[in-house]
């Protein structure tokens, strides 16, 4: 199968070009700031794309996805949503999650060590493809000033799991991919520091 992962468009979606093949994933932050207008626009790209699946997680600028749940999944129909939760295709089992540590009191936001860790024990052994918003500790995680912003807790999971591969987003200045151990992680931020929709989408192949 042909995967197509993307992360950060924060609504310039409109700009990007993409192909098409079996899958779409989207690691969050496809808002400004999670409006039901935006999610309805982003909504409306999704169904105009040319994949046979497409899978989206929240993250920490989609707000109605934490605010309101309920009405937020409702207006997402052309995608499968996930949260805490997990979806197979052709027995690929994909598991999404929207959590990160504390960040400027954004959506789904948890203090760091025990309380994200009990959302990482959540994710399945055998999780073939992990999506997360935010990174795992020291992987794609790098701000503009050199701090680490990733996860602890999530990168030990990972360790355990092995997923092959760790999709996320979240840090737009270190976009990019890196195969490490038995899983290939993707920092797949399509938006830059300042915002610009100018990071490349990242494509696989898992059968």
């Amino acid at each position: 199968m042909k995967f197509t992962v993307i992360s950060d468009t924060h609504n310039k979606h409109e700009q990007l070009k993409l192909e098409g093949g079996d899958a779409l994933l989207h690691c969050g932050d496809f808002s400004g700031r999670g409006t039901a207008q935006q999610i309805i626009d982003f909504n409306e790209w999704l169904g105009r794309q040319n994949f046979t699946h497409k899978i989206v997680i929240a993250g920490n600028h989609d707000f109605m996805f934490e605010n309101d749940p309920q009405t937020a999944q409702s207006l997402l129909t052309n995608a499968t949503f996930l949260q805490d939760s997990s979806t197979t295709i052709d027995g690929i089992k994909i598991y999404g999650s929207p959590w990160q540590p504390w960040f400027h009191n954004w959506a789904f936001n948890l203090p760091r060590g025990e309380e994200l860790a009990k959302k990482w024990d959540l994710i399945p052994e055998d999780t073939d493809i992990l999506l997360t918003h935010g990174p795992p500790w020291g992987i794609g995680d790098l701000t503009s000033r050199g701090e680490k912003t990733g996860c602890e807790e999530l990168l030990k999971r990972v360790k355990l799991i092995k997923p092959k591969f760790h999709c996320f987003g979240h840090i737009h200045e270190h976009s990019g991919s890196w195969e490490i151990g038995k899983t290939h992680f993707i920092n797949a931020s399509i938006c830059d520091l300042s915002y610009e929709a100018n990071n490349p989408s990242f494509t696989f192949e898992l059968n």
